[in-house]
């Protein structure tokens, strides 16, 4: 469940025949683009022929012929926008011959390991299993500068002198807690910076967005720990959330390093509990954010900070992290174990604290970190590990209400856990991250289940009458109380697709049909919901009020849903 990023650049050779095709009178042999698979800046090559005709599910399974990386749940990135639809044609997003891509894949041939002085200090790295021992030796000595280049000391396991064309995988094997000693064969004097226990945990954001914090409980020396939370004064702050950061205050307290989760594209840190048997909480900093400045994968920065998906920026995905476990209302007075409320879509209590610790992607040198801290939450895997026939009506129907309303631009099976009851054996769907939600644009809506069977049943009366009681106003008034001033375009999109909802659950449509109209059928063509608000800013002027074009909104909303209907 690893992932990192690969490059693709120009190269001037091809490899096999083009590969699922619309059509066979797709193929055009002029409109080839020639690339070059770079797996990690290593010295590991494979080029590829692409055709502008061909899927971009058609490129990834290339990809992984050439490399032999697993294609499932690949993301390719191009231009600083996912290729999110796998059925989709090259030539749709306007790549030309020689354009540079990204693709962030699962790594089953990563391994982790440490490298080891005599004088007991240790490094941490991982590397490719095709990688050779030299280029490990190069990675240490430009993590170690003082060694002089990688020609100033050996690297020995299991008490053999490794040669520099010898491959890790021929090494050190899975399921290894490989330990590679290191000896200095020159005289250098080498800095380690001291392994501590120092760390903090607060809420004042006040240098990312103009909003302060207050404190949400006392604090304790600054040489041990602090634990404040996101939002208002202590009574406001859920206590769910004051829980999640007391366990993993506990944890780092007893000196258990963050781990980071091999999954995703973006940095994402599994936090221990005080006896390190267990995760209680996933920690993932703004800083290490998909495309931003210190992102852990190797994802480039882009100009103008716009994020994967269009509509959202970088450096704003753990608020949003936050907004959807505070817009996940309670209904019926659900609780769990702890007795914390469950909200009616079951997002896992989330706060926005800041965090030091060295245990974090610091290249730069080791500084405090804002981001989400998410309950971690206990799983039987996500749901693309298994078909969706088994899962509960109202288990899907819950995911597709908080997917529509927040406008969901990364809702896929990879991100919906599942967790079976072991004595009644029922599933229960589990929804995580949500760092691309309330974009300030429809563009980039997707929702998987929109094709699952469930999305085709009708909607509870239980799920009508939550989402009737949904006030878009009294949210985007909740979201800035707990710190979160939305852009307006942001705002607008909870305004619209909190409409589009509740209008479509009074015409008694199913998930489905509602879903439908906030997703693009292909890249190139508007979704309905599109069409309405381009529509809307069309037919009234600049200047007008919000509430004025809410209403133009909802007029030209109810003539196309009628039309639909009919």
């Amino acid at each position: 469940m690893s992932s990192a990023a690969l490059v693709v650049t120009r190269t001037e050779e091809s490899v096999g025949s083009p590969r699922f095709y619309r059509s066979a009178l797709d193929l055009d042999l002029n409109e080839s683009i020639y690339i070059e698979v770079n797996a990690m800046g290593n010295t590991f090559r494979a080029p590829l022929q692409v055709f502008k005709y061909e899927s971009v599910e058609s490129v990834k399974l290339k990809i992984q012929i050439s490399t032999g990386f697993v294609v499932k749940n690949q993301k390719l990135v191009y231009g600083g926008r996912e290729l999110s639809r796998c059925d989709s044609l090259v030539r749709d997003y306007d790549v030309s011959n020689g354009d540079v891509f990204h693709i962030v894949v699962k790594l089953t041939d990563l391994q982790a390991i440490k490298v080891r002085t005599v004088c007991g200090k240790e490094l941490s790295f991982c590397v490719g299993r095709f990688q050779d021992v030299g280029s490990v030796k190069k990675k240490i000595a430009k993590e170690v500068k003082e060694l002089d280049g990688e020609d100033g000391h050996e690297l020995i396991y299991k008490g053999e002198q490794l040669d520099d064309q010898k491959k890790i995988n021929d090494i050190v094997k899975h399921g290894d807690n490989g330990v590679i000693l290191l000896i200095i064969r020159k005289s250098a004097k080498v800095r380690f910076m001291p392994v501590g226990k120092d760390f903090e945990l607060s809420v004042d954001a006040s240098d990312i967005v103009s909003k302060k914090y207050e404190y949400g409980c006392d604090l304790v020396p600054a040489k041990d720990f602090l634990v404040p939370v996101f939002g208002n004064p202590k009574s406001d702050v859920p206590t769910a959330i004051l829980d999640v950061i007391a366990m993993t205050k506990d944890g780092l307290a007893n000196g258990h390093f963050p781990i980071m989760s091999t999954e995703g594209s973006g940095g994402a840190y599994l936090m221990l509990d005080s006896t390190g048997s267990e995760y209680v909480s996933v920690f993932k900093p703004i800083d290490e954010e998909p495309k931003a400045m210190n992102n852990p994968r190797g994802l480039p920065l882009t100009a103008g900070g716009e994020g994967l998906k269009r509509g959202t920026r970088v450096g704003e995905g753990a608020f949003r992290e936050v907004a959807a476990y505070l817009l996940d209302h309670p209904i019926n007075g659900r609780r769990g174990k702890s007795g914390e409320a469950i909200g009616f879509s079951g997002v896992p209590p989330t706060g926005m604290v800041k965090c030091l610790h060295e245990g974090f992607n610091h290249p730069n040198g080791i500084n405090e970190k804002y981001g989400s801290l998410q309950k971690f939450m206990k799983n039987n895997g996500s749901c693309e590990d298994i078909g969706p026939g088994a899962f509960p009506v109202e288990e899907v129907h819950k995911i597709s209400v908080l997917d529509m309303r927040l406008a969901n631009a990364d809702r896929h099976s990879g991100n919906i856990l599942f967790s079976k009851n072991s004595e009644t054996g029922r599933t229960t769907l589990i929804p995580i991250d949500h760092g691309y939600c309330l974009p300030e644009s429809f563009e980039d809506c997707t929702f998987d289940w929109l094709y699952w069977p469930q999305a085709k049943q009708p909607y509870s009366r239980e799920a009508v009458e939550y989402i009737k009681s949904l006030d878009a106003k009294e949210d985007i008034a909740l979201l800035k109380f707990y710190g979160w001033d939305m852009s307006v375009d942001s705002a607008r999109t909870l305004r619209i697709s909190t409409m589009l909802l509740k209008k479509g659950v009074e015409r008694g449509w199913t998930p489905y049909a509602i879903g439908s109209i906030m997703c693009r059928e292909t890249v190139r063509k508007k979704s309905v919901i599109e069409e309405i608000v381009q529509e809307a800013l069309e037919a009234v002027l600049p200047a007008i009020s919000e509430v004025t074009f809410m209403e133009t909104v909802s007029q030209i909303m109810d003539r196309r849903l009628n039309e639909i209907s009919k």
